[in-house]
């Protein structure tokens, strides 16, 4: 894929902010930069160390900025530029922030030969529950139906 010279701007800086990151010692040397209208509304670094938040992943960093930024937590019509194929929690968080594209740099193989391997996980997600490595039990789905079927109405069919 060929990109336009603004998006290899977006992608030089989220890679700028990777190594940033990483030699503050604040993570792994992950950065992502999301765009709305060719205007950088979001970044961020991999700063699972300096937080000791092992959901401190640039793209949520990126997310969480860029959200806070629109007072909106969905980022339709926006872009995230990564240095780094996302992991499937980033991935997941990217389809959840309902961001238009993704555009990464490495792959996801080039980071697993850095140690940082997410294939156990990009499998054990698709796995059924009894099957996972985590042990996965399912209890009271009841009484939590109780409380889940009033949000419809506190809510205000507020959906996201």
């Amino acid at each position: 894929m060929v990109l336009t010279e603004k998006e290899k701007e977006f992608m030089a800086l989220a890679i700028e902010l990777a190594e940033t990151g990483m030699q503050r010692g604040d993570g792994g040397p992950f950065g992502a930069v999301i765009v709305r209208r060719e205007e950088v509304i979001g970044q961020g670094w991999n700063r699972v160390l300096a937080t000791n938040d092992p959901s401190a992943h640039a793209e949520i960093v990126a997310i969480r900025d860029a959200c806070t930024r629109s007072n909106s937590y969905w980022l339709t019509g926006c872009d995230i530029f990564v240095n780094c194929e996302p992991c499937p929690m980033c991935l997941a968080a990217i389809h959840w922030a309902r961001l238009a594209s993704l555009t990464f740099a490495a792959t996801r193989d080039d980071a697993a030969a850095i140690g940082f391997d997410d294939a156990r996980i990009y499998r054990q997600v698709c796995l059924p529950p009894d099957r996972r490595d985590l042990l996965t039990r399912q209890g009271e789905r009841q009484a939590a139906l109780r409380v889940m079927t009033q949000w419809p109405a506190l809510s205000g069919g507020t959906r996201y």
